[in-house]
């Protein structure tokens, strides 16, 4: 029954063994089950029946120790990178049937956290069970999909409870977060400067605050290894006092970098040098184009939130004119609240600016989705009154007749972070932009 193969799966157990008895007691049929080491069918556990206990004829103990040794070398196998591997999971609850347009960025996420995706599943369901999200029978699949695999995590697009973190992570054994804490995580990889792990700890210590409330052995999974670097594991698991004596610590430490920052900004503003600052989507090429126009070298990679510190240059233009150019944290659909808040100082600064250059990856099946966040997220911070130039960028990654469009985007100038030729135009309308006659 459905029953006896989750018991199979969860339970860990070697082998499943139904016998019939009939109404007098004499055994009859026997059924047993046993999980396979690779999903070569399609619940992957095999299922074999004899129609009576003398016709049974096999070894279990040989069958059992196959299996096993199989299932070990195929955790090796995983183990020899020493990445962590996982299963990213999608849950479309009603008619809001969207959730699909996002997994491919989850998978850009994991990938940026240098996790190792072995698949993607995407499950709709009418109504979302408020402690598991999910049926009982799909948890047990995809929990026998990480068995199979060697993935010891399952990381849900769809943002959870904390109630749900625990009960999942209890009910399949596996370590469980959701998008916001794999960002969270991505942020205190790249965090460098005192400013930034600060700004990363305490986004942290807020987003776990209300999960610190667990008292079983999914809490050990919630705190450690993914999803919790920066802090660490021995700060996430203090009592709830001393987290928010913590957070009151670190808020106090940002104010008085906030009170730095503003001293730099007032001497900033002393030279009577106009500011430019470039904002847009993670990844969207913003500190390679900062380099582009600087001269600079200004860590730049093709992954996801790559750059968390602010980085300012001086921009020389024709005529003997100077700017100061920012490069800033980029932004994404969903931010965590507490990321948000933690960076208000940082993105304060953007109110000084005289300009936004507003980076696009045109490349990108998503950027019209992509500008809209960017656009949601700038009107959020009060900028929306704030002069913007949009800069379609990697244009070189577009096929012929891809970039036709382009030509009559009059709100921006289509661009090439990595060609500086095709930055000229770009250097004329920043230049009109901030000197207009």
């Amino acid at each position: 029954s459905t029953e006896d193969e989750t018991d199979l799966v969860l339970l860990g157990l070697d082998m499943m063994v139904v016998i019939e008895v009939g109404e007098e007691g004499i055994p009859g049929p026997v059924t047993y089950a046993h999980m396979l080491p690779s999903g070569k069918r399609e619940k992957g556990i095999s299922t074999s029946r004899v129609s009576d206990m003398g016709r049974l004829n096999v070894d279990f103990l040989i069958l059992i120790q196959s299996l096993e040794e199989e299932l070990a070398r195929k955790r090796m196998v995983r183990s020899v990178g020493e990445k962590e591997t996982a299963l990213l999971v999608g849950v479309e609850v009603g008619t809001d049937w969207k959730e699909r347009e996002s997994m491919e960025e989850l998978k850009e996420l994991a990938i940026s956290d240098d996790i190792e995706v072995i698949g993607t599943v995407v499950q709709r369901i009418k109504k979302a069970d408020p402690r598991l999200l999910l049926r009982k029978g799909k948890l047990s699949e995809l929990a026998l999909t990480c068995l199979q695999t060697g993935a010891g995590l399952l990381i849900f697009n769809n943002e959870l409870t904390p109630a749900q973190v625990n009960s999942l992570a209890e009910y399949t054994d596996l370590k469980i977060i959701d998008r916001s804490q794999l960002i969270l995580d991505i942020f205190a990889r790249r965090a460098v400067t005192r400013e930034g792990k600060i700004q990363v700890e305490l986004a942290q210590l807020k987003y776990l605050l209300p999960r610190l409330a667990a008292k079983n052995t999914a809490m050990s999974r919630l705190t450690g290894g993914i999803g919790a670097r920066g802090p660490g594991e021995t700060k996430l698991e203090i009592n709830r006092r001393r987290v928010r004596d913590r957070i009151a610590r670190l808020n106090r430490e940002l104010k008085e970098i906030k009170r730095q920052r503003q001293g730099r900004r007032s001497l900033r503003e002393s030279k009577g040098l106009p500011v430019i600052s470039i904002v847009g989507y993670t990844n969207a090429g913003k500190s390679t184009l900062l380099n582009a126009l600087t001269n600079s070298s200004v860590a730049a990679r093709n992954r996801m939130f790559e750059t968390l510190d602010p980085s300012s240059r001086r921009l020389r233009f024709p005529k003997e004119r100077e700017a100061i150019i920012t490069d800033t944290v980029g932004f994404i659909r969903r931010l965590p609240e507490s990321l948000m808040e933690a960076f208000a100082a940082t993105l304060e600064e953007l109110h000084d600016a005289d300009l936004l250059l507003h980076v696009v990856d045109a490349s990108s099946p998503r950027f019209e989705e992509q500008i809209k966040t960017v656009d949601k997220t700038l009107a959020d911070l009060g900028l929306s009154d704030t002069p913007t130039l949009v800069v379609y960028n990697k244009t070189d990654l577009l096929k012929a007749g891809e970039s036709d469009w382009l030509s009559g985007k009059e709100d921006g100038v289509a661009i090439s972070a990595i060609s500086h030729a095709t930055l000229r135009p770009l250097v004329e309308r920043i230049e009109r932009h901030i000197w207009s006659e």
